[in-house]
């Protein structure tokens, strides 16, 4: 019988404070009547044997000492189904797009299961986002996690966009189930304009169809937005390990979902951590990023990509820099790129994907794709050197060779990263563009590439000029 309590002492911010005759279990929810009769919902955040803590998922307003508190003794479960797709959620779960009430095959709790180390299988297969910055120099790998670094401002949401839009399993194109890629999108914290955007984008180009969208608002209460990536990585975790789905989960934007937990510690009065943040948000932000992966004998895969504003552009804060530790590398967003119209403004250069190598190459990609993303990558690194130097001595003080490797660095800017939001590249495109590019080079000058590679895929002149005819 559940039991129920009118011992509410004290309310702050997002957390009300009750007493209780008997333990309370740790996450179990909670509903809170107002005396108007409005139910709320909430989770139980701190247990002892005198009193519980209990965060509010609606908010604290209209709760106070003559509210009465159920405990409802389970965990908070998230309905899923494969109807599920299609489909557009609150960051708690509700239904918010006018359709019928969710009829769920099964429950599941939004803690989700820790994967065995012994029973993952390492990643080392290749999705395709269409985006020639990530896929030819930083690829993404089914299973991987893989953030993107942006700030203020800038055009992440653009490209989360264009990856939930375009990414696909290559080996998986030419099957008439094309249901065997998802994608869950879980925004946290964005603004209102932002979500009218995202929305138009998934119905204008019909994503939405293989597409689960969680909603949560920076007006919905902060609260929700602990909860919102848990239920988002619930559900792909069911497509993934019980449906076969190959599925990426883009979660944006992890500084809010830090933001919130701030909040939180801050209403418990806990000791705070870096720049105020909880000591444990290194711990609370791993069982996210770490619920990414492929587990042996099971055909899904759950592939990550958090996006995080860094505050100040600066990657030593605790969020980036926590990430960081975590995650297979990053993708930069940067602001000079983006001032020069380049679209998307991705710099490749302290950029990194540490599984790259592993889903690369014959049988993957392509032969020849490790050595011509090396050699892009010393050729463009050289040319942002050659900039610095240009500012200091002229670019006349420069010989011919140096001059060339100009010239690529802000051709490679304009041919190979910039690409518009709307344009959707195959890797054999994006490679065949890297050679076109490099073979602005003598031969002798291509180190990182073999021999063989050269011979085949070089394009000579008289080839370059009958192709632009």
């Amino acid at each position: 019988m559940q039991k129920e309590y009118k011992t509410i002492t004290e309310i702050s911010g997002p957390l009300v404070f009750a007493e209780v005759d008997e333990p309370v279990g740790y996450d179990e929810i909670v509903e809170i009547e107002t005396p108007n009769g409005e139910t709320r919902r909430g989770q139980v955040l701190e247990s002892t044997s005198e009193y519980v803590a209990i965060q509010v998922f609606e908010g604290t307003s209209g709760i106070d000492r003559n509210s009465s508190v159920r405990f409802l003794g389970e965990t908070l479960q998230m309905p899923l189904t494969e109807d599920l797709l299609g489909r557009v959620l609150s960051g708690s779960g509700e239904p918010i797009d006018g359709g019928p009430e969710i009829e769920p095959d099964e429950e599941q709790p939004i803690v989700g299961a820790a994967i065995n180390p012994t029973a993952r299988e390492y990643p080392e297969e290749f999705i395709q986002t269409g985006v020639s910055a990530i896929d030819g120099m930083n690829t993404l790998i089914r299973g991987q996690k893989l953030p993107i670094f942006s700030g203020s401002g800038l055009p992440h949401n653009d490209l989360a966009l264009q990856i939930a839009r375009q990414a696909t399993v290559p080996e998986e194109e030419g099957d008439d189930d094309e249901s065997e890629f998802a994608v869950i999108f879980g925004a946290m914290g964005i603004t209102a304009e932002e979500a009218n955007e995202f929305m138009d984008d998934f119905e204008r180009t019909g994503a939405l169809e293989r597409s689960v969208v969680f909603m949560n608002l920076a007006d919905d209460p902060a609260v929700e937005r602990t909860v919102t990536p848990r239920m988002a990585l619930t559900t792909a975790e069911y497509l993934a390990f019980e449906k076969d789905y190959h599925v990426l989960v883009i979660l944006t934007d992890m500084t809010n979902y830090c933001e919130a937990l701030r909040e939180i510690g801050a209403a418990r009065e806990e000791v705070p951590g870096r720049r105020g943040y909880p000591g444990y948000m290194y711990t609370d932000l791993a069982q996210l990023y770490e619920r990414a992966g492929r587990i042996e004998g099971r055909e899904g895969s759950v592939t990550q990509i958090p996006i995080l504003t860094m505050p100040g552009d600066d990657d030593t804060h605790p969020i980036p820099d926590l990430t960081g530790y975590i995650t297979e590398g990053q993708i930069y967003i940067d602001r000079d790129l983006n001032s020069q119209g380049i679209e998307p403004p991705v710099n490749v250069l302290p950029s990194l994907s540490r599984l790259m190598d592993d889903g690369i190459g014959e049988g993957y990609t392509r032969e020849d794709h490790a050595d011509v993303s090396d050699q892009l990558y010393a050729a463009y690194a050289e040319g942002e050197d050659l900039r610095d130097l240009v500012n200091i001595v002229g670019r006349e003080a420069l010989s011919e060779r140096d001059n060339k490797y100009l010239d690529f660095a802000d051709a490679f800017e304009e041919e190979f990263v910039q690409q518009g939001y709307d344009t959707d590249r195959d890797v054999g495109e994006t490679l065949d563009l890297g050679w076109d590019l490099l073979s602005e080079f003598p031969k002798e000058e291509l180190n990182r590439i073999d021999e063989d590679l050269i011979d085949e895929y070089y394009v000579e002149e008289e080839e370059a000029t009958q192709t632009a005819d």
